[in-house]
């Protein structure tokens, strides 16, 4: 039977949308394989998602799988995979039944045991799922509050690859993570502006800091984007 999840992987801090399709068949003799430019991280994560599959419950008899990774010409890399690619082959192997999964972005890193593990780029994530008019994304539970900070996507937050599964077959309800108010409402206040904030111009800082405290003109020359206004802002707002 041949599933589809959907996920995502990271191209530097971009989100690319990452379609999995999982092609489970009795015929042949057992074999996994990973297609669609997959690392070494995402390749050697069948050996393990099939442990977690095991170990969370579900039957899975020896079986010929296919996982095709798309778009194929984007590399994929991290554990952030295992948790999708488990989704379909349960989709795959009828442990999940419906359509539910379609509705959501999918991440996640399997231990042996099927407890889900924190990934990297949750926040991209929840990003990709609101721009690509997703209903939300299931994430791991460490991951919740991150994700959450975009508006209008629910997160759903999972603990096991069994909670996920029971999720999506509407055994188990997992009410949208919510962030905690005030602390939430703490982070919308803009911080202060730093000279962290600008990376290298080591040079341009020093002669501002100069400047400023001796009440000097400057005249800062440079190709858009090189910090002159931050800079700039910066300093006025010494005054």
């Amino acid at each position: 039977m041949l599933a589809r999840v959907h996920s995502f992987t990271l191209v530097g801090i971009d989100p690319i949308l990452c379609e999995i399709e999982v092609d489970v068949s009795n015929q042949g003799t057992s074999h996994s394989e990973v297609v669609g430019l997959a690392q070494a991280a995402v390749k050697e994560s069948m050996d393990r998602v099939r442990r977690a599959i095991i170990n969370s419950g579900f039957s899975f008899a020896a079986h010929r799988v296919l996982v095709n990774l798309a778009p194929a010409d984007v590399r994929k890399e991290g554990p952030s995979l295992d948790l999708p690619i488990a989704i379909g082959l349960l989709r795959g192997t009828h442990g999940i039944s419906g359509k539910k999964h379609d509705d959501y972005l999918i991440a996640g890193e399997l231990a042996l045991d099927g407890r889900v593990r924190k990934i990297k780029g949750a926040l991209s994530l929840a990003m990709l799922a609101r721009d690509k008019k997703f209903r939300g994304v299931i994430v791991p539970a460490e991951n919740a509050r991150e994700a959450a900070v975009v508006e209008g996507v629910e997160v759903i937050a999972v603990d096991t690859l069994l909670d996920a599964a029971s999720f999506l077959n509407d055994l188990k309800e997992i009410a949208p993570h919510q962030l905690d108010g005030q602390p939430f409402a703490q982070s919308q206040v803009n911080s202060p502006l730093d000279f962290a904030d600008v990376r290298g111009q080591e040079a341009v800082k020093r002669a501002l800091t100069i400047a400023a405290a001796g009440a000097h003109n400057v005249l800062m020359i440079g190709p858009p984007g090189t910090g002159q206004n931050q800079l700039s802002d910066l300093v006025a707002s010494w005054q």
